[in-house]
């Protein structure tokens, strides 16, 4: 029987966009029917595949994209978009992949169904470029995206505390302006599709929390000290405002855990 972390490894390896959203969904589904044993018997890549298009750019040399009101500028707002859920379902099977073996099957269970979640969230956003007369790749991308998976991979409570707790956690900072500002100019379709996303992605910062206080739980650490110092660590230690505290409270991250960074 194949394993968990093969189907996690393939779909990472796996560079061709949709061929890599439909393998993450493949791998999700054949874990909730048991049809992958539960072993972490292979390494994750240190980087996943991708494919040639979007060129990756430094975030300084990435062009502005306005604010969603033009046609162009919508366009570039969902590719941005479309990016960030391409890379996410890296960022989950990774998580799974990488991290499992070190926690309750539970882990498995909820970070598979991320990886589902990210991909049916790209094909939603690619499906709406073509609508849009574009395409995934014909803009460039912000490069950046996989450098906290490379600084946290020997360590899974800093992945928790990066990647869902702050990078996801800034999604539902920003999405209802976002969601706000495409329903100003009409564009209900693209704005449907961000309140998906949205919902679905208080789940995901649910699951980095809850399981960031488990691990943190076995250890006697007090979460929110310690995701502090994580950020000082890995993300340099500032995030800033505004915040969705309503969002962010009901994912279980309350204000315990960032006034203070927010604040200094």
């Amino acid at each position: 029987m194949e394993t968990v972390a093969q189907a996690a490894r393939a779909v990472l390896l796996t560079s061709e966009p949709a061929a890599k959203a439909m393998a993450a969904r493949r791998a999700a589904r054949d874990w909730r029917l048991g049809r992958l044993d539960h072993r972490f018997d292979v390494a994750m890549p240190d980087r996943p595949a991708w494919p040639d298009q979007p060129e990756l750019l430094p975030p300084s040399r990435m062009p502005k994209r306005g604010r969603g009101g033009s046609q162009r500028g919508r366009i570039a707002l969902v590719h941005a978009l479309a990016h960030i859920e391409f890379v996410a379902i890296d960022l989950a099977f990774d998580m799974a992949g990488r991290f499992g073996g070190q926690f309750p099957r539970a882990f498995t269970d909820d970070w598979l169904k991320v990886g589902a979640d990210e991909a049916m969230h790209f094909a939603l956003l690619d499906r709406r470029l073509r609508q849009l007369g574009s395409h995934y790749g014909a803009m460039p991308a912000h490069a950046g995206l996989w450098e906290a998976a490379q600084a946290t991979a020997h360590d899974p409570a800093a992945r928790l505390a990066v990647v869902p707790m702050v990078l996801e956690a800034r999604g539902l900072d920003v999405t209802p302006v976002t969601i706000d500002r495409l329903e100003a100019v009409g564009d209900e379709a693209t704005a449907r599709i961000l309140k998906r996303i949205f919902n679905d992605e208080i789940r995901h910062v649910a699951a980095g929390t809850r399981w960031f206080e488990s691990w943190c739980a076995e250890r006697r650490i007090t979460p929110e000290t310690e995701w502090r110092a994580l950020l000082n660590c890995y993300f340099g230690g500032a995030i800033k405002p505004p915040f969705n505290d309503s969002a962010r409270a009901t994912a279980g991250l309350t204000r315990e855990y960032y006034a203070a960074l927010a604040e200094a």
